[in-house]
């Protein structure tokens, strides 16, 4: 065979090596960064990341000292942001538009570069949505729709949770929002609550490479005290333990079951001729009303305090009942709520709780 013929069968060959690695792939420099990744460092403002961290793999050869990595805002000139010797980089603040990483020799030269990186700040999951809130003793759940993680669960990574004050005297969340957690869940306990202290709380989505969605709307609710359990004889079966105080003023004890003489009472539980028991409001400024006719699974189901319909008359205590009470105290008026879970003829078991800010009917879910 003629050396011509021979090179012209060499020649495709020699051109098919060129383009693939080994055969195994495309052909990559074994100098250059491979698999050049970016992390955003989410901030609560998805338009204003804290910053990102770009990572790579080291390069194959085996030649590499150190990394200059490059970035670019939109079509402009590329910038020196950094020399490290680490396959990752951290940029603090708004991150550029576009980085590239190059290779650097002992000699200080470049050997080769990474492909382009394009940071897409828009791209990024929708605000979770449907957030409510169940009030609790020094603690707040908060529950939302997973509709974030429907949209794209391929790219959802986690939750962030934000808490600020309310501003009871202009009626508004304040400014000065704070990162209560994250999670995966599409729910959440805010603990270490202040009871009868108002909070505004909200919720973003976050990709796996750090894309924060617009946050949620927000949502307000109070910490209330309540307990489980209690125990309150009839009058006529124990009048030492048949009378009930949400807050008693003089010692600030909450939930004190005492005896049926006293006139600060909230209630007192009285037994009629045919065995029942029955919620009698004591002092002049205590009225109850039923939350509703039928019954509620737990204590945490009386949401809010109803507007109207209280009165002083005598309620039956009717196992998986609710009901609600206003008492009216020197600082205002004050919403409680008690939930019957069991009943003889002789004493009857609750639960309650009692919201301690003036006014506000949060006794639950809003």
């Amino acid at each position: 065979m003629r050396l011509s013929r021979v090179l012209a069968v060499l020649a495709p060959i020699t051109l098919l090596l060129g383009a693939c690695d080994a055969l195994t792939g495309p052909f990559t420099d074994p100098d250059a960064p491979a698999n050049l990744t970016y992390e955003l460092i989410p901030s609560g403002d998805p338009n204003v990341p804290l910053g990102v961290i770009l990572s790579w793999d080291i390069p194959r050869s085996g030649r590499a000292n150190s990394f200059n990595v490059y970035g670019r805002e939109g079509g402009g000139d590329w910038q020196l942001r950094a020399t490290t010797t680490s396959p990752t980089f951290h940029d603090a603040g708004v991150p550029e538009s576009q980085y590239y990483v190059a290779t650097v020799d002992e000699n200080g030269n470049e050997l080769a570069q990474s492909p382009v990186l394009t940071i897409d700040l828009s791209s990024r999951l929708p605000a979770p949505n449907g957030l409510t809130s169940i009030s609790l003793n020094t603690a707040i759940q908060l529950l939302w729709n997973d509709n974030a993680v429907t949209a794209s669960n391929g790219t959802f990574d986690h939750y962030r949770v934000y808490s600020t004050m309310y501003d009871d005297t202009r009626g508004v969340c304040t400014t000065s929002w704070v990162v209560e957690g994250t999670t995966v869940s599409d729910g959440f306990l805010a603990g270490n609550l202040a009871n009868g202290q108002s909070r505004c709380f909200a919720v973003s989505a976050v990709t796996r490479d750090g894309h924060e969605s617009e946050w949620s709307g927000a949502r307000l609710d109070t910490p209330r005290f309540d307990a489980r359990n209690a125990l309150v004889y009839s009058t006529s079966a124990r009048a030492d333990s048949s009378g009930f105080v949400f807050l008693d003023d003089t010692t600030h004890h909450l939930g004190l079951v005492t005896r049926s003489a006293r006139a600060d009472l909230d209630f007192k539980l009285e037994r009629h001729a045919d065995g029942t028991l029955w919620i009698t409001p004591v002092r002049t400024t205590a009225t109850v009303v039923l939350y509703s006719a039928a019954p509620v699974a737990d204590l945490t189901s009386v949401d809010r305090a109803p507007s109207s319909g209280y009165s002083a008359q005598s309620l039956q205590a009717v196992p998986g009942l609710a009901y609600v009470f206003r008492l009216q105290d020197a600082d205002g008026v004050h919403f409680a709520a008690l939930r019957v879970a069991f009943v003889t003829n002789e004493y009857a078991v609750f639960d309650w709780s009692y919201q301690s800010a003036p006014g506000n009917v949060e006794l639950s879910r809003r």
